[in-house]
């Protein structure tokens, strides 16, 4: 079992490292949620993988980024907030659905974004799991991560939904 300060200390690297991801940083801007928001749920939700045991919330509360961590209250109501921003963003992608503005070619761009933050993603985790870096791997990587960095921040414009 992890100690305090050492989960602690393993939590905030994690987090710290996810946070400065420049792909999560793009996205993060464009989102419904605050990085305190993000954090925080990450936190919950993630938190007791790296700790390997059941974390009550003012042990989750002392994990936050910030250096005395914060109320077990103060991080309940951001995890609420957070909550919800997500489950709204879900029923708004439902809805558009619903009405069929899935289906039209302005959202297009967006499903293939999609998908190459999957295919960069399945990357990603397969040269970490397999520790293996080479140089002709690294370099799709980077590349990869360089056109998604690029296409999210166009597709983040509000111009970009307009009809084609």
């Amino acid at each position: 079992m992890t100690s305090k300060s050492n989960l602690k200390k393993s939590v905030q690297g994690w987090l710290t490292g996810i946070l400065q991801d420049p792909i999560t940083k793009i996205l993060m801007k464009n989102s419904h949620l605050t990085r305190a928001q993000i954090e925080t749920l990450l936190i919950d939700i993630l938190s007791e993988n790296i700790a390997e045991r059941k974390l009550v919330y003012e042990e989750k509360a002392k994990l936050r980024l910030l250096k005395e961590g914060v109320s077990r209250g103060a991080f309940n109501r951001t995890l609420k907030q957070a909550r919800g921003n997500v489950i709204k963003s879900i029923y708004t992608v439902i809805l558009l659905g619903y009405l069929g503005i899935l289906e039209t070619p302005n959202l297009e761009p967006y499903i293939e974004i999609a998908n190459k933050l999957r295919t960069y993603t399945e990357a990603y985790r397969s040269l970490i799991k397999n520790r293996k870096t080479g140089k002709e791997r690294l370099k799709m990587i980077n590349l990869l991560q360089k056109e998604l960095e690029e296409g999210l921040s166009s597709l983040s414009k509000p111009k970009s939904l307009k009809k084609q």
